[in-house]
């Protein structure tokens, strides 16, 4: 046990921002400091240790950082705040200026926070401890669990792309992995706890094991020998990365669900020569084909920048419809935002922020359109759930294995059980289907 005499008691509370990355490895603190007799604080009970997880994938995301270190120190006036995450790892001295902050740990020091506990006190200007990007090298393995049916399972981390518009490898560091016999430990330990379905995720998951034997493709291999676990999903994935190999043994896998989430960013090939992307659209083209070849029914999430530098009218026209023109079922559009120290910032010209907005919400109508037509392209088939269990007084949901949202009535014997059932009509609000059980 460490000494943790300074405090009062041990209450802790969590905040997170950004991915479910940062989701997962909060979710390991909370595990490192329930084993040292820390609990979380109940709703108005007062902490004497508060932790925030932040992100700064968009100068929106610096600024809702600001604001939670300020409203939960309020909240918690004498605790000690500790904040880590992108944010830390990025602007350590912007977050120890703050007066309401003690400690700010850098990205390989989040998942060390026991050491750092003892020597806490409360500061003026908070202690920074911050590795530089470049000389990361730790992989701090994490799991978390998202509900009572999905953990997420991080595989990787760091990133050694250095698209022109991203922080991510300035805040994450290098490219690094888990072993397959660590990882495969893992969900060996979630199938114990009664966990039924892992998202494997990480920064860049298809660089697994970048500089060892190892490789992503072994790594879903391994872990669909793991029993006890109904189902994987594979999280966002490089294009170029996505090998045929991986798709096809997805396709005839025991465990893998035909759920795949590629990043795109642009339909234009000028817009991703500027992003410094790893391929073009052909390519692109091809990965959604392939898929669609293997799997018919396959679910494909694309992420999109709206507006990026150098993204003029006619480029987005064309990035536009050659979207739409793909076999995807969802988009998820992110308005570009510049930030510092990135390669974008010298490109032209610039795209006005209202009419980033204006593309933006383009994008989005057309994913809802793609969405709406592969939910009724699957009414009145049949498909298997993975019930969840529901909020107080909401009705059951769950998601096919082609992650199709459905709605029942609550059945206590459903939750955490995957059941067979056929599709019918949209629910009122329109984002799920209803069902009928078959089995």
């Amino acid at each position: 046990m460490i000494d943790t005499s300074i405090f009062q008691d041990k209450t802790v509370v969590f905040y997170t921002l950004g991915c479910k990355l940062n989701f997962a490895e909060t979710s390991t603190l909370g595990q490192l400091l329930a084993e040292q007799g820390f609990r979380k604080a109940r709703s108005g009970e007062q902490a004497h240790l508060c932790i925030i997880n932040t992100c700064s994938v968009t100068e929106l995301a610096d600024k809702k950082c600001r604001q939670a270190i300020r409203r939960i120190a309020r909240k918690h006036p004498d605790a000690f705040m500790v904040v880590t995450g992108c944010y830390a790892q990025l602007k350590p001295e912007d977050i120890a200026d703050m007066h309401e902050v003690d400690l700010v740990l850098g990205a390989e020091q989040k998942l060390e926070l026991l050491k750092y506990l003892p020597s806490l006190e409360k500061r003026s200007h908070g202690e920074v401890i911050v590795t530089p990007h470049k000389d990361i090298r730790l992989f701090s393995p994490s799991c978390s669990r998202g509900d009572r049916t999905r953990y997420f399972l991080k595989v990787q981390d760091g990133c050694d792309y250095y698209c022109t518009y991203c922080t991510i490898p300035l805040a994450r560091g290098r490219s690094r992995s888990g072993t397959i016999e660590q990882i495969v430990s893992q969900a060996r330990q979630v199938a114990e706890a009664g966990g039924k379905e892992i998202v494997i995720t990480g920064v860049n998951i298809g660089d697994f094991g970048k500089h060892t034997p190892e490789t992503f493709y072994d790594l879903i291999r391994a872990l669909d020998e793991v029993d006890g676990i109904d189902r994987y999903r594979i999280s966002s994935i490089e294009p170029d990365l996505l090998t045929d190999e991986i798709i096809d043994f997805v396709a005839q896998s025991k465990r893998f669900c035909p759920h795949f989430h590629i990043p795109l960013q642009s339909g234009s090939d000028e817009v991703l020569k500027l992003m410094r992307r790893h391929y073009d659209r052909a390519l692109f083209a091809h990965k959604v084909e392939r898929i669609k070849q293997a799997m018919p029914d396959a679910f494909i999430g694309v992420d999109l920048i709206a507006g990026m530098r150098g993204e003029t009218e006619q480029l987005f026209e064309d990035s536009y419809n050659f979207i739409a023109s793909l076999d995807v079922t969802q988009l998820h559009v992110f308005t570009y935002s510049e930030r510092p120290n990135t390669r974008a910032l010298g490109i032209e010209p610039v795209v006005d922020v209202h009419e980033r907005h204006i593309r933006c919400n383009k994008l989005i109508e057309l994913s809802n359109s793609k969405l709406q037509s592969f939910y009724r392209a699957h009414q009145n088939s049949v498909r298997p759930v993975l019930f969840e269990q529901p909020a107080k007084g909401m009705p059951m949901h769950g998601f096919t294995d082609n992650y199709i949202r459905v709605e029942m009535p609550y059945n206590r014997e459903a939750i955490n059980k995957v059941r067979l059932v056929r599709l019918g009509e949209f629910n009122e609000a329109g984002d799920a289907l209803t069902a009928q059980y078959i089995d």
